[in-house]
């Protein structure tokens, strides 16, 4: 059962009034890999544009926060932490962000953790693609969520 479809497959948002509120929490993870010239300005802080971490991760928090103004059926959560760290992976010349979001509500914050990294990920492009076009985002993913029905992580 697809729930954001009605009985006549209309899109629709999901009911969550007769939901408990609990503790819920979400982690997201992804990557943005460099050249190795592109690298070195960033682990070196010698970006043009300024302090990439940094404006990386409230960039993220803002994603968060306006999760359900991008994503037409996500519900507006009051969002109790949002919580973002990224770091330079050497070995493949990458900055590995991951969002840990928290609330207690009825409805998970998945989309937020997934918006969070995104976001994130597409600010370090934007700050570093004058450098090196050939920059990849890849592997967003959410790797735990906790709260609600069921608790999901992945295996490492």
């Amino acid at each position: 059962m697809i729930t954001h479809l009605n009985k006549n497959n209309k899109p629709h948002i999901v009911d969550i009034n007769s939901k408990k509120n609990t503790n819920r929490s979400a982690k997201a993870e992804g990557k943005v890999t460099f050249s190795k010239k592109v690298f070195d300005k960033i682990t070196k802080m010698q970006n043009e544009k300024g302090e990439i971490i940094n404006v990386s991760v409230l960039a993220g928090i803002i994603g968060a926060k306006k999760t359900s103004e991008l994503i037409p059926l996500c519900h507006n959560i009051s969002l109790e932490n949002v919580d973002i760290h990224i770091k330079p992976i050497k070995k493949d010349l990458s900055l590995k962000v991951i969002a840990d979001v928290k609330t207690f509500g009825k409805t998970g914050v998945e989309m937020e953790a997934l918006t969070a990294v995104s976001i994130s990920c597409l600010t370090i492009y934007d700050m570093c693609k004058s450098i090196d076009k050939s920059i990849v985002i890849k592997e967003i993913k959410l790797i735990a969520k906790k709260g609600g029905k069921s608790d999901f992580k992945v295996d490492k």
